[in-house]
């Protein structure tokens, strides 16, 4: 992917940093909904500017529910950012998804409350419905899987990302729900993200890592240093694809 327009990594759980950046400067941008969740990290990966932003924060202390999504994508839309590389750390639901494995999913269902999930709230001249057919630039997808390919990385293609509330993780009897409605793999940060992104006229797509199986998925409890350990593991993973990627 050659480009000179930055393009932006927002940076999930687990991956607040990329060892691999050469970093230019930091700047704290403000917008009319705020701060971003931390100062933009402007930088270059093999020689292509990007832009990263750490979505909980740096250090990693903001919660999902709490994240200032519409102050992330402004802030990136403001300093000329025209597409948007999401790193999301999920559970995985199907057996396509076990731990450890990259996903660039397709598809998204909602199940969040409570969040500001639009631009379009006041003081409008018009209601304004965004077409969220296909809630992933496909162009972008396809960029991801390319890299994927030519770096031999083992990835699934595809997948519905469920968005829930958290911060809690799910109960078995959810996920059995989540995986009844075609959701594929569990998350906390995928919406109002994505929605935000097409608002805006972004390109966006998520790079979501596994780092373990779904409540009742396995016959063992989730734990956070299993959870550490497994995004340990990816981080080489995902760190050869964006190389790949922007080579």
């Amino acid at each position: 992917m050659s480009n000179k327009t930055p393009i932006a990594i927002i940076g999930g759980s687990g991956f607040s940093s990329l060892p691999e950046l050469m970093r230019i400067k930091t700047e704290q941008v403000m917008t009319e909904f705020g701060a971003p969740s931390a100062p933009l990290l402007f930088a270059e990966l093999q020689g292509q500017p990007l832009v990263f932003l750490a979505r909980h924060g740096d250090p990693h202390i903001i919660p999902p529910h709490r994240v200032n999504y519409r102050a992330n994508l402004r802030a990136l839309q403001q300093v000329g950012v025209k597409q948007v590389i999401a790193l999301a750390a999920v559970g995985g639901i199907a057996q396509a998804c076990p731990p450890g494995r990259l996903v660039v999913p397709d598809q998204i269902i909602d199940y969040t409350y409570g969040r500001e999930q639009t631009y379009f709230a006041e003081n409008l001249a018009q209601v304004t419905h965004i077409d969220f057919t296909y809630p992933y630039t496909e162009g972008l997808r396809q960029a991801l899987l390319q890299a994927a390919g030519q770096a031999n990385i083992v990835v699934t293609a595809q997948g519905t990302y469920a968005a829930t509330q958290g911060p809690r993780l799910e109960t078995a009897a959810e996920i059995r729900k989540l995986e009844h409605e075609g959701c594929t793999i569990v998350g906390m940060t995928g919406m109002p993200e994505a929605a935000l992104a097409r608002e805006l006229g972004l390109g966006y797509a998520c790079l979501a890592v596994v780092a373990n199986w779904a409540a009742g998925k396995s016959d063992r409890l989730i734990t956070l240093p299993d959870i550490e350990k497994t995004l340990q593991g990816a981080h080489q993973s995902v760190n050869q694809l964006l190389l790949e990627l922007f080579s």
